[in-house]
């Protein structure tokens, strides 16, 4: 029988009905929604991202359930898990904000911190209707104030629409998220006489048409009714192939960067100004220390850069909208490459090679979500994704399986070293069998030994003996072989013991601060004692190793 949701009083059930609600809403209006995407830049993704946002929220609020079932002790009777209301509206904002995909989805997921500042803040004996109402408007606000400068007839005006007729509704927590739906509904139509780009493209805005699907997916997790299906204004219109050029035409940004930042309240108001100097689109949302900023520049590494002066950015994303608009008409690819990468450099080969790519840090590893949104950026039927690291091995599977679940043909390639994942890519051939290029690659990769040099933190037992702070240690195939005082002796017994066993192709990828002097010494050491052994190094950028050595 299909799932018929039940009437629920505000509490943690409520919300994780809402999730699940949510997330099916925009799921089955992602495609509508991405074809009248006209504003603020025309590339088609506003439903993608909006659905990928509460995908990440309804993860992490699915987790907070499993956790709190696993917290519960033997009883008898056995007691059934308990999540409060505030600890599941905190999960459900908190998964929204670092799982937050593009504009839309950066203000939903401010929208919902909204929500949870007043919903978890322990309401218990509080009215549940004019708890809520308190909580849209609290959303509401705090959307307008994440956006550098606001627009009207945009999503901002719809949820504000939504806050003040939740606000003028008496009654129970179900009246005021009917009258919430109600007003959303009505600012929406009338967002194409607010906002030219709109009213050219005789669309409604895409943004506000994904929070009118949130809204009714919390009216119908509070009454237990569904909303009437309607149409999406403007669906028969061609948006992504449209007649509003593409950013760089009409002098906009041509990139759009979206990373998370640990950084405290001070530090990111002085980063507000300093990116909003940078470009547009704008938007910054969080508080407690987390943040996601998003933001529309022609200076990536300017955008980036700021938020390293801030605090510490991670799950970078950078995006070119002329990429993203010829992949939205483009038909799919029959196959396509995702890797994984720990520097900015190695982001940039793999780019050149074909390969869509995910920038992740050792001490901020890829989450699922991050490379699902690869492999849909990927455009293609089938995808080999290689993790580049043991470590981000079990989220490549799990994105991979959620692929499949989406109609794609995904193979994770076991490489371990980014120089593994690079030789994969030499021999990766789209026109040849799925199954051939897998054999191909997989073989590729696992005849490259890897090496990688690090600087040891604090005195450690390892498998070559006791290091102490400051060591430079070589790893050969992930594991600790030399302990050495500095990186040019430390390379050179590195590459001693990988050539030992032989080797046609050394590959040197330096880091950020390495200068190119230690990869011409190192050149010359492997031509001294490997004649027939040739070398080709490659600049890393930041957050790569020191050293990463591969011998194939």
């Amino acid at each position: 029988m299909p799932y018929e949701p039940q009437p629920h009083t505000l509490d943690a059930e409520a919300v994780r009905t809402w999730s699940s609600l949510a997330l099916a809403a925009l799921g089955r209006a992602r495609e509508d929604i991405d074809a009248i995407n006209v504003y603020p830049v025309a590339d088609a993704d506003t439903g993608t991202n909006l659905y990928l946002t509460a995908e990440s929220a309804a993860r992490e609020l699915a987790a907070a359930f499993a956790s709190a079932s696993a917290d519960v002790t033997d009883t008898t009777p056995p007691e059934p898990a308990r999540l409060s209301l505030p600890e599941a509206v905190r999960a459900y904002a908190h998964g929204a904000l670092t799982g937050a995909r593009g504009n839309s989805g950066t203000i939903l997921a401010q929208l919902l911190r909204g929500v949870a500042d007043v919903l978890g803040a322990e309401p218990e004996g509080r009215d549940p209707g004019p708890l809520l109402a308190q909580a849209l408007t609290r959303a509401a606000e705090e959307a307008y104030q994440a956006v550098a400068h606001p627009v009207e007839g945009t999503m901002l005006t719809v949820a504000a629409a939504a806050a003040k007729a939740g606000h003028a509704a008496a009654g129970t927590a179900v009246d005021v998220a009917r009258a919430a739906y109600d007003g959303a509904r009505a600012a929406l139509a009338e967002t194409p006489g607010q906002l030219a780009a709109l009213g050219r493209a005789g669309v409604v805005d895409a943004g506000g048409c994904g929070l009118v699907a949130v809204l009714g997916a919390l009216w119908q997790a509070l009454s237990g009714r569904e909303p009437a299906a309607e149409p999406i204004r403007g669906r028969a219109v061609p948006v992504p192939r449209s007649p509003e050029p593409c950013a760089e035409e009409h002098g906009g940004p041509a990139y759009e960067v979206i990373y998370l930042l640990e950084a405290g309240e001070p530090a990111v108001g002085e980063l507000r100004a300093r990116l909003d100097g940078l470009g547009d689109s704008l938007v910054v949302v969080g508080g407690d220390g987390l943040w996601n900023v998003h933001v529309h520049v022609d200076d990536p590494g300017a955008a980036v850069e700021a938020g390293v002066v801030a605090g510490r950015p991670y799950r970078i994303r950078i995006t070119h909208f002329g990429d993203e608009r010829r992949r939205a008409v483009a038909p799919r690819a029959q196959r396509a490459a995702v890797a994984v990468v720990p520097g900015e450099g190695l982001a940039g080969l793999c780019g050149e090679a074909g390969a869509t790519t995910v920038l992740a840090r050792p001490d901020a590893p890829p989450a699922p979500a991050d490379l699902v949104d690869a492999i849909r950026r990927a455009h293609a039927r089938e995808v080999v994704l290689l993790p580049n690291d043991s470590e981000w091995r079990a989220a490549a599977s799990a994105a991979a399986e959620q692929a499949r679940a989406d109609g794609v043909r995904v193979a994770v390639i076991p490489t371990r070293s980014a120089v593994q994942g690079l030789a994969a890519l030499a021999v990766h051939d789209p026109d040849a069998s799925f199954d051939e290029d897998v054999v191909a690659m997989t073989a590729a990769a696992g005849a490259t030994r890897y090496g990688e040099l690090a600087v040891a933190e604090r005195q450690s037992f390892t498998s070559a003996g006791i290091c102490q702070a400051g060591d430079v240690l070589g790893l050969i195939d992930g594991d600790v072989a030399v302990i050495g005082p500095g990186l040019p002796e430390t390379a050179e017994a590195v590459l001693d013991r990988m050539l030992g066993s032989g080797g046609e192709l050394v590959t040197l990828v330096l880091g950020e601060d390495v200068p190119d002097a230690l990869a011409a010494r190192l050149e010359a050491y492997v031509q001294h004692g490997h004649l027939a052994v040739d070398t080709v190094t490659y600049r890393g950028g930041r957050y790569s190793a020191p050293l990463l050595i591969g011998v194939e």
